[in-house]
């Protein structure tokens, strides 16, 4: 399953962040093997039509948010029956998930593990567990470990890991804890795909 989602990163060309350590060491797929997979990997590739451009940036933000089609589809159209920045609305809902704000609080190593612990039962939203990755995480949310799981192995290192992590400007973490908080609406939030092009996607 690891090889089959790095070999999807090297297809779309963007790190999807599936395995925090490895994805930031000379292990990662991208780095190693910079090129798309396949006999021809290392072959020039055409740019696509404009149609396919979309398509890839769609498939970068289901793959690394771990998102089904219908998913995708579903927030997309909620983001455009509201008004306001579209691409923003996007932004947020992608990145106010609990499986996303407990990968961005650094307690869990990537967004497929922070979905693990979560439907494990692992993961509290204002001291209650919280077992669906899809919540949505609203500012002013405290987002913590079950007492019951901080004995969990996965959690052993947590205390050194957190010690230097520096979250997103919208959220903050007591390392000692293992408790962090929704300080706003996820802001500043630099994004690796092209969201007007799935826009367009979804607007054919």
């Amino acid at each position: 399953m690891q090889r089959i989602k790095e070999k999807r990163e090297r297809a779309l060309g963007v790190k999807l962040s599936i395995k925090a350590e490895r994805c930031n060491s000379p292990k990662c797929a991208t780095v190693r093997r910079p090129y798309r997979p396949g006999a021809h990997g290392k072959a020039f590739v055409r740019a696509g039509s404009e149609f396919k451009v979309q398509l890839q940036e769609k498939q970068k933000i289901r793959f690394s948010y771990g998102l089904t089609d219908r998913q995708l589809e579903l927030m997309f159209k909620k983001a455009s029956g509201k008004s306001g920045n579209l691409v923003e609305r996007v932004v947020q809902s992608l990145e106010s998930r609990l499986d996303n704000v407990v990968y961005r609080l650094g307690l869990a190593e990537s967004r497929s593990i922070a979905r693990q612990l979560i439907n494990h039962g692992h993961i509290t939203v204002d001291g209650r567990k919280v077992s669906v990755p899809s919540y949505a995480v609203k500012p002013g949310n405290k987002i913590g470990i079950r007492e019951e799981s901080k004995g969990h192995p996965y959690f052993k290192e947590l205390g050194e890991r957190l010690k230097n992590y520096v979250p997103p400007t919208w959220l903050s973490i007591n390392p000692e804890k293992f408790e962090g908080e929704a300080t706003s609406k996820p802001r500043d939030v630099e994004m690796p795909f092209d969201i007007n092009a799935v826009v367009d996607y979804y607007s054919r």
